[in-house]
């Protein structure tokens, strides 16, 4: 198709640079509408020969094409169809069409320079017959000077936005219609079709990983699980040509397009801005001039309008906001995808299965020393297909990563790895299959250095790290353990053959001599921390268990940090220590007050902390050590609505919110959205007093009828994190 261009001058390659190479969607090449064979002769008329009066789509939303297809909720007046699924066009000519005499074809081209070879020109004859999965045509109806279409679309083909033309054949040339952007097709992944790598049998699955636009993430930390709702927006206005756009920026060749597994490598990258100047902008230091805190964000829709309008990174994301935009380009391309919590996931800097944790002679921990850290949640996603790259059996979710942590193959990027792969330790198939096992699996090894530089190892706590994986349920906002996707029982046979297979398969491990470890194992020590709300006063328990029948004093290090979610401090705000007297055979408890105004001056982002607790049984000099992150109770707003709720018509709501804390709240930025119903609004209050209770009304007019969702959420220097949700019923009018 590249020589057939209108100009001799058009058709020839540029000088420098390769011709065939076409990583745009955006581009075109012109198509002649007259392509003659050779010297036209003067008496020759095109008008004398069957012409195209009008092509009718069926784009709507209410019609055949949408409805089937399941695109329906796109707000978008173009047609959008899912591969390897027939779809129906209607075409006018100036008079009956005669299948005897009048030769006709269809034409979709996607990208600059349309080849045939590369699946980005495609030619189709009008036939009899459709096959499954590949590209066809035939006629299903015949009425005065239309004909009806059925066109089947490979269920391999490339996925983006193709143009349409109808060609049909005189003596002396090729008659095309002329280029109409409303014949523009857009052709999306088909979970819904057998032969679509990315088929998923189960029809609620379906409704849940490709079709919801609202999700739920799971953030907080292991003894305190926090959830918030997200907005994906997937089918809002324009989001579809922003994650096509994403894939013209990744510069991902078009002929890959069809390929799940490409996408979601070259996506993992863009995500975020790191080395490509991608979508968001990470930020894990509390401060987020020029930009919105990523606690403010409510959804994904107005950080890819920002993108796809600036193509300048958007400031600030942390995990969740990577997740939460990636979940909206894979659900919106059509490739099943959900976003997945890990409690207390392993950041190891050496990857070694093994996190390390210097203690000073006291017992406390050295954080100059201590390189690895150990995040409260970190949120990536999983994606569905099959894996025809790796051996069988490793297809279905596969994680993706969008949150800049470590290069993968020179850049920022993670996965697709196979979740059954990392189950089983078979850390050799592609995509970064080691990195993910690393961060669900792994030691926390206390160390001391000794004075002549050997370092001894004090405790080891072999269940700390990927403690519990987490989604949301499929049909409701609950929550869903799926931690024994990834691993297999804590101290089971199967685990250790799994650990032996990651440790073959050169995910290293560090042994650990038997002599030089030897923990106390008679007296148990853990400790609670009491439930509280920002700005109270709480209590820290510590509690020991002798089971010997010697008498014990355990000299007790509690270390309190202000940290970031990753597991960072960013100061100690709390040291206390004590002698504790363990009675033989008994237990025994210690209460450490916490006052608020010790750490009311420093809180971060997620109101959470982090203990360390120490003890050296004198009589042994053995090291007994615990760490717990805990995250104060946030207040939420409240939303509301008045009146009725009804498609098409004004309503309004309210958002509402009482300041808890003991000082006035200033430059505080409220947000509320909600798919279907508002875009996203933002409003600045300059103060909050103490105690006080601001309130918010906002008008709106809801676009479609069913169950939807608002979300809402407020933040300023002082308090992020605060969120609240309201599901309503939209009426039909």
């Amino acid at each position: 198709m590249s020589e057939r261009t209108s100009s001799s001058q058009e058709g020839k390659p540029p000088l420098s640079g390769r011709k065939t190479s076409s990583i745009s969607n955006d581009e075109e090449n012109e198509v002649p509408e007259m392509e003659a064979f050779g010297l036209i002769p003067r008496g020759f008329n095109p008008k004398d020969y069957l012409q195209v009066v009008d092509i009718h789509m069926f784009k709507e939303p209410h019609e055949i094409n949408k409805e089937q297809h399941h695109t329906d909720k796109f707000y978008s007046p173009k047609l959008i169809v899912r591969r390897g699924q027939p779809f129906q066009i209607q075409i006018d000519f100036n008079r009956p069409y005669k299948p005897e005499t009048d030769q006709l074809w269809l034409e979709y081209l996607i990208g600059r320079y349309p080849q045939q070879n590369k699946g980005t020109y495609i030619p189709i004859i009008v036939g009899n017959v459709l096959k499954p999965g590949e590209w066809g045509a035939k006629i299903i109806q015949k009425e005065n000077n239309s004909i009806r279409l059925s066109i089947m679309s490979s269920s391999t083909c490339i996925v983006g936005k193709f143009r349409l033309y109808v060609a049909i054949w005189t003596p002396f040339g090729i008659l095309r219609t002329r280029r109409n952007p409303a014949t523009d097709t857009y052709i999306l992944f088909n979970p819904w079709c057998q032969q679509d790598a990315v088929y998923l049998g189960d029809e609620k699955e379906r409704e849940e990983y490709v079709l919801n636009d609202v999700g739920v993430v799971f953030h907080g930390d292991i003894n305190d699980i926090k959830t918030r709702s997200w907005s994906y927006g997937q089918f809002e206005e324009n989001i579809l040509d922003a994650c096509l756009f994403l894939m013209d920026k990744a510069e991902l060749e078009l002929s890959g397009r069809g390929n799940p597994i490409k996408i979601c490598r070259v996506a993992s990258a863009v995500i975020n801005s790191r080395d490509d100047n991608g979508v968001i902008a990470g930020s894990w230091d509390n401060t987020y001039t020029y930009g919105v805190a990523p606690s403010a964000w409510t959804g994904s829709v107005d950080i890819l309008l920002e993108y796809y309008s600036s193509k300048q990174p958007v400031r600030y994301g942390q995990c969740w906001v990577f997740a939460g935009v990636f979940n909206t380009f894979l659900r919106c391309l059509g490739i099943p995808a959900r976003l997945v919590t890990t409690y207390a996931s392993a950041h190891d800097n050496n990857a070694n299965l093994q996190l390390d944790f210097f203690l000073d002679d006291e017992g406390k921990v050295d954080t100059k020393l201590t390189k690895d850290s150990v995040w409260n949640y970190h949120c990536w996603n999983e994606a569905w297909m099959t894996r025809p790259d790796l051996p069988v059996g490793f297809g279905g979710w596969q994680v993706v990563d969008g949150t800049p942590q470590e290069t993968s193959d020179g850049m920022y990027r993670c996965g697709p790895a196979s979740v059954q792969a990392i189950k089983h330790g078979h850390v050799c198939f592609q995509f970064d299959a080691p990195f993910v096992y690393a961060e669900v699996n792994g030691d926390i090894v206390y160390l001391r250095r000794e004075k002549n530089g050997t370092q001894v190892i004090e405790n080891i706590d072999k269940t700390h790290v990927g403690q519990m994986i987490v989604t949301k349920e499929v049909g409701g906002d609950g929550m869903v353990e799926i931690t024994e996707d990834y691993k297999f029982q804590e101290g089971s046979e199967e685990e250790r053959l799994a650990l032996e297979t990651a440790v073959m398969y050169g995910v290293k491990k560090q042994t650990i001599q038997d002599t030089t470890y030897q923990p106390q194992k008679d007296v148990d020590m853990d400790f609670q921390v009491q439930k509280a709300v920002l700005g109270s006063d709480f209590k820290v328990t510590i509690t020991f268990r002798n089971r010997s029948h010697n008498y014990y004093t355990a000299t007790t290090f509690l270390s309190g940090n202000i940290v970031f979610y990753t597991g960072v401090t960013k100061n100690e705000f709390k040291k206390h220590s004590f002698s504790a007297n363990l009675q033989p055979s008994s237990t025994s408890a210690f209460d450490v007050p916490i006052r608020s105004s010790e750490y009311l001056n420093d809180l971060l982002d997620q109101a959470s902390f982090h203990f360390f607790v120490t003890a050296r049984i004198k009589e042994t000099g053995k090291i007994l050590a615990v760490q717990k992150a805990t995250t104060l109770e946030i207040p939420s707003l409240r939303i509301k609505t008045q009146g009725e709720m009804v498609a098409g018509r004004q309503m309004s709501v309210t958002v509402e919110f009482t300041n808890p804390l003991a000082q006035t709240l200033e430059n505080v930025t409220l947000r509320l959205e909600g798919p279907g119903v508002l875009r996203t609004m933002t409003e600045l209050f300059r103060q909050i007093p103490a105690n006080s209770t601001l309130i918010w009304e906002v008008k709106c007019t809801p676009r479609k009828p069913g169950l939807r969702k608002l979300i809402a959420s407020l933040n300023c220097d002082a308090l992020r994190h605060v969120y609240g949700e309201l599901n309503i019923q939209i009426q039909k009018p």
